[in-house]
């Protein structure tokens, strides 16, 4: 092979080499900053002042436990009744599905003080206002399954929440729904707004606790 050639081949030989010197060292370089943000991104998460693996927190909230926990013989069923109902307030009511989903469901968090004490798989009651058109007696007690555990959403164990799906009827004549055929106690909780008093009975059940 002539001069040229061999030059070019070495010169080639070089650059190649170069290349692959700087590529480590910038491959090097990225480690280092992902590792470095990776670490921070992970400190966020972590408390200052994190304690020792195995140390005991004490956090728990432990103050509605029943001692063993799997006795509930103490549990209180039927405090509250038709006659003598609780009068719990709304604390807040918002739509938890989103604007294309088919229906409405609200999460409505109610205030009891402390005075409503119940534990995961019981009921509240709900007494809507008003009466029934056709025989002016009050409406029935709808009983809702209660969504939040025994220390409500804000864990201080004086506030309770509901999931509740309002009830309408789709008339295929009107082509519209119907409020006449509306569910009554539904659309009064999803209407409910924050200082709103609702009438309730229960606590109901002793079956499904948990």
């Amino acid at each position: 092979p002539s001069w040229p050639s061999l030059f070019l081949a070495g010169a080639e030989v070089i650059i190649i080499l170069y290349i692959i010197i700087i590529t480590n060292r910038i491959y090097k370089k990225m480690k280092v900053v992902l590792a470095a943000t990776l670490f921070a991104t992970a400190s966020a998460f972590v408390p200052s002042n994190a304690p020792k693996f195995g140390t005991s927190l004490n956090l728990k909230q432990d103050f509605l436990e029943y001692t063993p926990y799997h006795d509930h013989s103490a549990v209180k069923v039927n405090t509250y009744k038709n006659k003598a109902p609780f009068t719990g307030k709304v604390v807040s009511t918002k739509r938890i599905v989103g604007p294309q989903a088919t229906g409405e469901t609200c999460h409505i968090i109610i205030d009891h003080n402390g005075d409503f004490p119940y534990i995961e798989g019981q009921s509240w009651g709900v007494m809507p206002p008003g009466v029934r058109e056709k025989d002016g007696k009050p409406h029935a007690v709808r009983l809702y399954s209660i969504a939040s555990s025994r220390y409500g959403d804000d864990m201080t164990g004086k506030t309770g929440s509901l999931c509740v799906r309002r009830a309408t009827y789709w008339c295929p004549e009107l082509k519209a729904d119907d409020p006449a055929k509306k569910g009554i106690c539904s659309n009064f909780l999803c209407d409910t707004q924050p200082g709103d008093e609702v009438m309730m009975t229960g606590p109901a059940g002793k079956v499904m606790l948990m």
